[in-house]
């Protein structure tokens, strides 16, 4: 944890700079030129050191479902979804680790996992992740996924009358179940700490919301959940609350700068106000919102207003990949056609601090991670710009952001632990990995969902199709 990095190219404000940077005792502890050396040498030469990003939201178990999901809004597909048999600890291990090789071979550090729980098996799906994820080595930050309504109760009612199975969990039994995930696993000195996540308000009570509040403050957690995903989910909101959702979390208490909000697709400017006045942070998944055909959020409008604003590739089953460099090209020029006033576009560099500075903001954490600032923590990632993939030798951020890049992690550290070396995570037997995942799946493209047909009718009159 003690090494320095010696003529590697970093960003600065006019350009580039060819600098050494020391590490010592896993935090940065100078960049300049001709340091002293300091522990191991690592030669930087040619290669290009950034912030390690975050994967600001995911659903690592996802994995098992993706490229087989059908082509159908959020609603239905998570009707689908529910369909498939469910998840045994060694799967959610298996896809944790995935997760987490995807993850950092495509420039993150982190990842919030907004990890779906096997029924009956709350506590142990959240430790089979975790030692997945110390395992690696990435920072995790786990928001065990936690609801309190059924399905169908994600759906406006419209002119029906419209009854709900109770859900098989009580609400307080859901908030006991995660107050005893923070006793046993929230430990952010060791690199993993527990997120309160309900998913959203579409399948969440007022209770499980201020439930949640109550853990937050008392134990000091960061807060995630979806929000205004579809259009369903914010006509719910109207019908459930007569106001916006925004609104309504607003008047709970749950938004606030150490709050995230995955997708955000249909507020309000009103909405995106609020979002700015709280400091609440927006998790941009825009390849799974264009997946779902869940729309566009309005980006641009959040970073006018002054809304932090982070990069997630979402589950692996509505995007169908974690490939953060993907979801960071693909959410930043995705707005060059929702705003004709060019001067308001991403620039590559932009998006480079939204994937990095922009997630430690989100979760609180912006005076420890998310820069190369001397006395943050050393969480960084060296990419290889004789990569084919990374040249001709023009902009380096441009090709990493606006190109195709393949393979281009050359290294990366996780509080100063070296855990991709030479382009393979060193951690873990990667090849074992692939074996694992390939024996314990099979191709099958014949899937039909029950569940779906029985709410499809149901949908399509509320929504007017």
């Amino acid at each position: 944890m003690t090494f320095t990095i010696q003529n590697v190219l970093i960003a600065i404000e006019d350009g580039y700079t060819t600098v050494d940077v020391q590490i010592v005792d896993g935090k940065i502890a100078a960049i300049a030129t001709h340091l002293d050396i300091v522990g191991t040498v690592i030669d930087g030469k040619n290669k290009l050191l950034l912030p390690g990003f975050f994967n600001a939201h995911t659903h690592s178990s996802e994995m098992w479902q993706r490229g087989i999901m059908s082509v159908l809004p959020l609603e239905l597909w998570l009707a689908e979804l529910y369909d498939f048999a469910p998840l045994d600890p060694e799967q959610v291990y298996l896809s944790a680790l995935g997760t987490a090789v995807e993850t950092l071979l495509s420039g993150g550090t982190s990842v919030v996992d907004h990890l779906v729980l096997i029924p009956g098996k709350e506590l142990e799906t959240i430790a089979t992740a975790i030692k997945a994820y110390r395992e690696v080595g990435i920072r995790a930050f786990v928001a065990p996924l936690i609801q309190d309504e059924s399905i169908t109760a994600g759906i406006p009612s419209g002119e029906s009358a419209q009854t709900h199975e109770p859900y098989f969990r009580s609400t307080i039994a859901t908030l006991e179940v995660i107050e005893e995930a923070v006793r046993q696993f929230h430990r952010p000195d060791e690199g993993v700490e527990i997120l309160v996540a309900p998913t959203g308000i579409q399948l969440c009570s007022d209770a499980l919301f201020t439930g949640c509040i109550a853990l937050s403050d008392r134990y000091n957690l960061c807060r995630h959940s979806h929000l205004l995903e579809t259009k369903a989910q914010e006509r719910l909101a109207q019908e459930k609350y007569g106001c916006t959702a925004v609104e309504h979390l607003k008047r709970l208490g749950y938004l606030g700068d150490r709050t995230s909000l995955a997708h955000c697709v249909h507020l309000s400017d009103a909405d995106i106000a609020i979002l700015a006045q709280t400091q609440s942070t927006v998790v941009h998944n825009p390849l799974s919102n264009l997946r779902l055909g869940s729309g566009i959020a309005p980006i641009l409008k959040y970073r006018q207003a002054g809304v932090n604003v982070a990069f997630g590739c979402d589950g692996a089953s509505s995007n169908d990949s974690q490939d953060l460099l993907e979801a960071i090209k693909i959410g930043s020029i995705l707005h060059n056609v929702t705003d004709l006033d060019y001067q308001h576009w991403i620039t590559p560099r932009q998006s480079v601090e939204m994937a990095a500075l922009g997630g430690a903001k989100g979760l609180n954490l912006a005076d420890k991670l998310g820069s190369l600032t001397v006395g943050k923590q050393a969480d960084l990632v060296l990419y290889d710009l004789t990569n084919l993939s990374l040249l001709p030798r023009t902009d380096p951020i441009g090709l990493l952001v606006l190109g195709r890049p393949t393979n281009v992690v050359d290294s990366a550290w996780v509080n100063g632990k070296q855990i991709v070396a030479n382009a393979k995570v060193t951690t873990i037997n990667v090849d074992e990995l692939r074996q694992e995942l390939f024996n314990r799946s099979q191709w099958d493209t014949q899937r039909k969902s029950q569940t779906v047909g029985q709410i499809e009718a149901h949908y399509r009159t509320v929504m007017g199709l």
